[in-house]
């Protein structure tokens, strides 16, 4: 039950801590069961963290003198100018390399059945049936010398180094391509001059020179010349010499190492791949003790893995990743997402499988475009309809004022001096708002930029005032869209900023002229601060006036005594806007000049200087005025709010993580429809320390089906004590707002929600404070934004707006992960069922350990024989686009991952058992006459079984699914006529060889039709009373 005491308790007493209802959290599983199930990944990981903090201990950095043209001056030694990006380095990168390999069970698999290879006694097939064929990567930057090509060129592709997908031609050097023979290369007296390393992948310069002729060859060289490291050869063979290695490479130099992903469903297929070998090994056993452990039976029980090796495909890694790339292909061509880019074609699958939707508010959910919408003055308020009221005031002012100062030139100073001294006498609204608004055109960091005109020049910029700051040649530049709003603002009530540099900024009035105030001081915004300042001196009257803006918890403690400025931040942080709090202080030349001294003492020091500075800043930053508060709107992005929506009602569970207050963060919450409007907010009061936490969170407890607002330090507070109990409660919420969030409380996040509930996570963003985020997800997603592209380029995915993001997870997401389980289960059911063919074969000939099929045939029914209708399976589909748009809700099964589990790998071995057995013994039992042909009938109607499985499998029919089955019975058929030797019984030696004119009888053709209907048809009634009986979700609906 909640525990109820004072902060003392807390504070001596650490054992309320049990008081408090405990989160279920799963302790790390001991012993042998820890180790079987992951903790030998958990010590290779640490063994590999531990090498790489021993060989990386950083030098203690140290405060340093630099005498210039006099380094024998300098006693310390410095490291090079160099800079090392790499990821492992001579010690670690064995151990590094081979885990982040092996740690997948499948390849580990693949390794010790290739090298079983080279072992004669252990030799059962060809070497091409284990080892895949490699792509001709280029290992190093080479000068192109000679290609098995007669024109003396070759074609590369440069997809891996500039991301072109095209054919670039490449020539070599014609001096060596005319050599007799390829061994000239050694015997000519020759070498290469080569330009320095550098960036660029498209230039090079050097030259090749033979010193051996007469007279001595010069060739230029030049990028045509040139093959770069990651290059892949598309034509003939290429001989080249090695120029740049290693981090001089083009490629290395251009590259840098993002964080390696993993996708759920690759995880899953380990762990299937992992059940396949036991199951593999365990039927090497019983063959092994069937045949009575006779001669030597251990050689005979390797021989059978190696026959039975078909249970783990070779191709399950190479269709599945064929199948990532077509995904990825897919999601770049599809029209109603146009400017997607896939970044990563590793885990397209995590698209249908996300839970948690982490997500930005600035330029992500809202366009980061700011619309000035209000400015409060404490006793009056203005807003969108009555800005004409602002406008007429500021021309009346600034009229007056000049028709003032034109009657009598001193007149204006008394007054003003007056009217500084008495700050008690209430001034006119007309004379706040001509204070409030000249405040805001003054303090900010914006520059006008004027396009260069025909005509205009540097000399005549000030002569033609009208020409040189006409409007419609003036753009705005700055750092915060806030401050250009503001800016903009001011212009379209009168009083416009045309021209800024280092020490002054001119604003001209709505009658022309122009007011010049030098620039004594800036002091910019931070994120420490939240405010920004700026000393100005008015050039006229030579009146120095401090003003500053910035956020209302800074300012608020700051400004003079008030009564209104509090409640109406709130009011406008509950319409959504970003407030604004702008103030001024009048100085005294005496005043400046002292600040201005201690200021520049301070900005010299050595030690402490930022608390230095910070302090004088602060001396006065006292009893300023208090001139107004301004709210500009941050709009929505287009269709936020049905995005919104339709992820909600997909079950997926969206956080908004934002630097910004709490106030404004929780009303675009709201109005971008993150948490509904009857839906109750728990704001979580700030907490400093355990007890305060502790007392929270059993008020937070109490709550039902309530979102969650939290601030950046309560939630850093809460996780230094209670980071279980805060995690489970926030899980249960529908959503969760955490604001004031700095960059890398983004991403711990991020890794608190993998780690305590082990879902999928997908983080989207569009600036650069939210790389870490995105890079620490499983799925990031950048948006190229106002922001830069930093987001997008460091993303896995890059879209264009936000509410792209709805198809790309309920239609892309649902295929690709839909489609990879059909495609990886199917391949497995492949190699099962020739597995379980080979086991009958054995078995009949009493347990031998002698293959059912030549090299070749497996070769070729894994590749031309099946390849074209299993890989045909991309294209299927269970639900049209529209329907998986317009009912979100389906895509709460697919995080439930049952496309692929253990249940439907199960029924997948139990069909491949079904149907080997069919195939092996239906063959045997009707072809007792024909016993030597007792291959080709069974590999016929194998290769007819896996033919109709894929028409069962598929869902949706494709055109190309049609041309693919067509296409792989007619290359099998074909084969039957010009293989035929392959296709006896045992070795090609013994001389049982296929008769061509048998294949063509009509017993051959029933028999063989009988088998695969026998093996097929109830699998397909099977099908059809599911459909009927218990239909899927979606059903109904495309009914």
């Amino acid at each position: 039950m909640p525990l109820m005491m004072s902060e003392e308790g807390f504070e001596n007493d650490e054992s309320d801590y049990h008081t408090l209802p405990r989160a279920r959290v799963t302790y790390r599983r001991r012993g042998i069961e820890w180790l079987v199930c992951g903790g030998w990944k958990f010590l290779c990981t640490s063994c590999c963290d531990w090498l790489i903090n021993v060989c990386r201990r950083k030098k203690e950095l140290k405060a340093r003198t630099v005498w210039l043209g006099c380094p024998e001056k300098c006693e310390e030694k410095y490291p090079r100018n160099s800079i090392k990006n790499q990821k492992y380095n001579i010690f670690t990168f064995i151990p590094g390399v081979l885990y982040e390999q092996f740690k997948f069970f499948l390849n580990l698999y693949f390794l010790v059945v290739s090298c079983s290879q080279f072992v004669p006694a252990l030799k059962i097939g060809y070497l091409y049936t284990y080892w895949a064929p490699l792509n001709q990567r280029i290992p190093s930057d080479m000068v192109f010398l000679r290609t098995s090509e007669k024109t003396g060129s070759c074609f590369i592709r440069t997809d891996q180094l500039d991301g072109e997908t095209d054919w670039k031609l490449k020539v070599a050097v014609s001096c060596t391509q005319r050599l007799p023979a390829l061994g000239d290369l050694f015997s000519i007296n020759a070498y290469v001059y080569a330009q320095k390393p550098q960036l660029d992948i498209h230039g090079f310069e050097g030259t090749f020179t033979r010193e051996d002729s007469d007279p001595p060859i010069h060739e230029s060289l030049s990028i045509e010349n040139t093959l770069w490291a990651s290059t892949v050869v598309a034509s003939g063979t290429v001989i080249g010499v090695v120029i740049y290695t290693g981090k001089e490479t083009r490629s290395v130099m251009n590259t840098s190492n993002p964080k390696n992903k993993v996708g759920l469903l690759d995880l899953e297929l380990n762990q299937l791949t992992k059940a396949l070998f036991l199951a593999l090994v365990a039927l090497s056993v019983v063959m092994v003790t069937l045949q009575g452990f006779v001669g030597p039976w251990y050689r005979n029980f390797f021989r059978f893995l190696l026959l039975f090796s078909y249970i783990i495909p070779i191709s399950l890694r190479v269709n599945l990743d064929m199948g990532k790339a077509a995904y990825g292909w897919m999601i770049m061509r599809d029209e109603h997402i146009p400017g997607t880019v896939v970044r990563t074609s590793t885990i397209p699958e995590e698209l249908g499988r996300l839970v948690y939707l982490l997500t930005d508010k600035t330029g992500t959910l809202t366009q980061n475009e700011m619309i000035f919408k209000r400015l409060h003055l404490g006793t009056v308020s203005y807003g969108t309809d009555t800005m004409d009221e602002i406008q007429n005031h500021i021309i009346n002012s600034y009229s007056q004022m000049f028709s003032q100062t034109s009657g009598n030139s001193t007149s204006s100073t008394p007054s003003r001096k007056s009217q500084s001294s008495t700050p008690k006498v209430r001034k006119s609204v007309s004379s706040r708002i001509h204070e409030a608004v000249k405040a805001i055109a003054l303090c900010h960091n914006v520059t006008p930029v004027y396009e260069s005109r025909a005509g205009v020049t540097g000399e005549t910029e000030y002569a033609e005032v009208d020409q040189d700051f006409s409007d419609e040649n003036r753009t705005y530049q700055a750092s915060s869209p806030d401050e250009v709003a503001l800016v903009q603002w001011t212009e379209s009530v009168g009083l416009t900023l045309v021209n800024r540099d280092l020490t002054s900024m001119q604003l001209k009035t709505p009658g022309g002229q122009i007011l010049t105030y030098s620039i004594l001081q800036i002091f910019p915004f931070t994120s420490e601060s939240k405010r920004m300042g700026i000393i100005v001196r008015d050039e006229s009257t030579a009146e120095i006036t401090f003003y500053m803006k910035g956020a209302d918890v800074a300012m608020s403690s700051i400004v003079q005594y008030n009564d209104w400025l509090e409640e109406e931040c709130g009011n406008m942080a509950r319409e959504g806007l970003r407030t604004l709090v702008v103030a001024k202080k009048s100085l005294t030349e005496e005043q400046y000049q002292d600040f201005e001294n201690r200021y520049s003492q301070a900005k010299l020091s050595i030690h402490d200087r930022t608390l230095k500075v910070a302090a004088v800043v602060e001396s006065v930053e006292r009893e300023m005025e208090l001139l107004c508060l301004t709210g500009v709107e941050d709009q929505l992005q287009a269709d936020v709010r049905p995005a919104l929506e339709m992820l909600r009602n997909a079950g997926i569970k969206i956080w908004m993580l934002t630097g910004d207050k709490l106030e404004t963060a929780t009303c675009i919450a709201k109005s971008s429809h993150l948490v509904s409007r009857t839906q109750d907010i728990h704001i979580f009061r700030p907490v400093t320390n355990r007890g305060e936490a502790h007392l929270e969170l059993n008020a937070f407890r109490r709550k039902h089906d309530c979102a969650l607002v939290i601030a950046g330090d309560s939630l850093e507070v809460c996780l230094k004590y209670y980071e279980h109990e805060l995690v489970e409660l926030a899980c249960q919420c529908p959503a969760v707002v955490c604001c004031r969030c700095s960059p890398t409380q983004k991403a711990h996040i991020v890794k608190l929600l993998q780690q305590h509930t082990g879902k999928r996570t997908c983080a989207i963003g569009d600036g650069g404070n939210d790389v870490s985020m995105i890079q620490a997800a499983d799925c990031g997603i950048g948006i190229e934004g106002k922001e830069g592209k930093q987001a997008s380029l460091a993303a896995d995915f890059s879209i264009t707006q936000f509410k792209h993001i709805g198809r790309l997870l309920m239609v892309h997401g649902r295929n690709s992960y839909k489609r990879s389980a059909a495609l990886g289960q199917f391949v497995m059911h492949r190699g099962l069922i020739i597995s379980t063919m080979q086991a009958v074969f054995s078995s009949v000939f009493y347990f031998a350990s002698v293959p059912l099929y030549q090299g070749f045939l497996m070769v070729g029914y894994a590749t031309i024989y099946t390849m074209f209708p299993v890989f045909s399976l991309v294209l299927d589909q269970d639900v049209k686009p529209e329907m998986a748009l317009l009912y979100p809700e389906l895509y709460k099964d697919l995080t439930k991952g049952r496309s692929l589990s253990f249940k439907t790998f199960l029924i997948w071995v139990l069909i491949s058992i079904y149907q080997g057995g069919i195939l092996m013994y239906g063959a045997l039992v009707l072809f007792e006459s024909e016993f030597v042909h007792v291959v080709a009938i069974s590999f016929t109607a194998l290769i007819l079984t896996e033919l109709l499985m894929v028409a069962l499998t598929i869902r949706t029919w494709h055109w190309l699914m049609v041309v693919a089955e067509f296409l792989s019975l007619g290359c099998y058929v074909a084969s039957l006529a010009f293989l035929n030797e392959y296709f006896g019984i045992g070795r090609v030696s013994f001389g049982a060889f296929l008769d061509v004119a048998f294949i063509t009888t009509v017993t051959f053709l029933w028999k063989v039709s009988a088998i695969t209907i026998v093996s097929c048809l109830p699998l397909y009634i099977l099908k059809y009373l599911k459909r009927k009986l218990s239909p899927p979700s979606y059903s109904k609906l495309t009914s």
